[in-house]
């Protein structure tokens, strides 16, 4: 068994209640992705990570839980689950799925317990105060729609802590009890099969005066024990970190490999559209070579868009304002600290820019996962609340409701020049120019070659601010890649240590590489050293 067969993994983004609907209720389900696991596997698909499918209010799309322990019967039922599981395995596809440590819903009966009555047995399993006023140094997350990360009981009296939405009451990992309960709630999805956790809001477990609340030590010591437990009786399950830091604040939740398997590389991401915008590629390498190296059993894990809002939170005020400008430029574009846009239609539906940055999300170190529906350049529809804008069903083909139901949807499928009728998976699968197929290229190069497996790169000097130019080595392989951020020709300078022959990877063909090389304009090269 490949215990670390995450480390060089494609992963790819499910919103179960978009993405195929199997009996006509308007409601995408499990049986509808197991439906769909062929088209998976073409695209290459190794890894499936799927969005909350437990019993919820759905007033922040699942991450508000009400019952750990079943399925919402929107999404089917735990049986349904357990053949996803063995017909994905089938496919040689792993699932993981959300673990939501940090928050429940209010209607979760631990909350509803905790505060029917300061003396319930539950009333401990929440953070509880008789003031707002504690830990005044922690930011709120939510600060369109949340004044406060407390919210007042009537009825007990006190106030409630939530780092998201005040339906979201924060659980209290201070007691014990609490994280027993959590090692239950992993032990019951991993004895069904899941290959393991995408664990959300990490940071933000524990609270202490006198700090902002994230990322302390007591936090860490948890995460350790559940990194422990998952050791002793799943090997080979995996723990994805979700900590939207900068890269030195996520690299202690890889500990001495002893904590998260991988971790997301949040700060990248805005990195490649900022150097996309500008046709300079210096705002990417700042952010990577202050990337710390991680354990050798970890892994970062990259991506373009995923179910939330392009988040600006790890930039500066000045570039945050400079991305809002460039590309939410209408005031409903924006959401918390961020954009709620897709992939394509943020890029401008260029398919040259489109095949570079995934071009970037393939090459740069890391696990690249892909948000369902950007390898066919679905777009978003900004009319709907939030982030449902960017949670539309997924365009199978070009019937009504795009294949994804028999059923009147939950949503509408988007029309227009990036809607359905245009942009579908039918239309593009068996063309073999289209973007779908370039992404599928593109994933199955990286799989078949060792370099992309390491966490390391190395920038080169190509004399050229337009072209990001670096070298990714591992198992003995070295893979040059040349990507032109500019919209002209661009000419590089290779150093003289990299002056050999190369395999191009998408011409299929030998080149000698000697000191200048010339890219066309948004254009990309992956040269493997013979």
């Amino acid at each position: 068994m490949n215990n670390l067969w995450y480390k060089n993994a494609v992963f790819y983004e499910i919103s179960v209640r978009a993405f195929k609907d199997s009996n006509g209720d308007g409601h995408g389900d499990l049986r509808g992705i197991t439906e769909k696991l062929d088209y998976l596997q073409t695209l290459g698909v190794d890894c499936i990570w799927i969005m909350p499918i437990y019993p919820s209010p759905l007033k922040d799309d699942g991450y508000d839980i009400a019952d750990y322990y079943s399925v919402d019967k929107t999404f089917g039922s735990l049986d349904d689950l357990k053949e996803l599981i063995r017909a994905a395995h089938e496919h040689n596809i792993r699932i993981v799925m959300d673990l939501v440590l940090n928050h429940t819903s209010d209607e979760h009966p631990w909350f509803v317990a905790s505060r029917s009555d300061r003396n319930s047995p539950y009333r401990d399993y929440y953070v509880w105060s008789d003031t707002d006023q504690k830990y005044k140094d922690t930011r709120i997350i939510f600060v369109d729609t949340e004044p406060s990360n407390w919210t007042l009981d009537e009825k007990t009296g006190q106030y409630y802590w939530h780092r998201f939405y005040a339906s979201q009451p924060d659980l209290n990992f201070d007691n014990p009890k609490v994280q027993e309960e959590m090692l239950n709630v992993a032990r019951f999805w991993l004895d069904l099969g899941i290959d393991g956790f995408r664990a959300d809001a990490v940071p933000y477990l524990i609270e202490r005066e006198g700090t902002n609340c994230e990322n302390l030590p007591e936090t860490h010591d948890y995460l350790k024990k559940l990194r422990a437990f998952m050791e002793e009786n799943y090997p080979g399950r995996i723990l994805l970190c979700e900590a939207n830091q900068y890269p030195e604040d996520v690299r202690p939740y890889f500990g001495d490999g002893d904590e998260f398997h991988m971790g997301f590389h949040f700060p990248i991401m805005p990195r490649i559209y900022m150097a996309l915008k500008k046709g300079r590629f210096a705002d990417m390498e700042e952010i990577m070579r202050r990337t710390p190296a991680i354990p050798e059993n970890c892994q970062w894990c990259t991506f373009l868009r995923n179910h939330d809002e392009l988040t600006l939170e790890m930039v500066t005020p000045e570039e945050r304002q400079w991305m809002w400008e460039q590309y939410a430029p209408e005031p409903r574009m924006k959401l918390n600290m961020g954009i709620r846009r897709r992939f394509a239609p943020l890029l401008d539906n260029d398919r040259r820019k489109m095949e570079l940055a995934n071009s970037i999300l393939f090459t740069l170190p890391g696990s690249p996962i892909i948000y369902y529906g950007d390898e066919i350049g679905m777009g978003d529809n900004l009319d709907l609340f939030d982030r449902n804008g960017v949670r539309t069903p997924m365009q199978w083909d070009n019937v009504p409701n795009a294949g994804f139901s028999t059923g009147k949807p939950f949503i509408e499928p988007i029309k227009g020049e990036l809607g359905y009728e245009r942009v579908n998976v039918a239309c593009q699968i068996n063309n073999p120019d289209s973007f779908f197929r370039s992404v599928k290229r593109m994933i199955a190069l990286r799989k078949s070659h060792a370099a992309f497996g390491g966490s390391g790169m190395k920038w080169l000097d190509a004399g050229n601010p337009a072209v990001a130019a670096y070298i990714r080595e591992h198992d003995g392989e070295t893979v040059l890649i040349l990507n032109n951020l500019s919209d002209a020709a661009e000419v590089v300078n290779i150093p003289a240590e990299y002056q050999t022959t190369y395999l191009d990877l998408f011409a299929g063909q030998n080149i000698a590489v000697k000191d200048k090389l010339t890219l066309q304009p948004y254009s990309y090269l992956w040269l493997v050293k013979k």
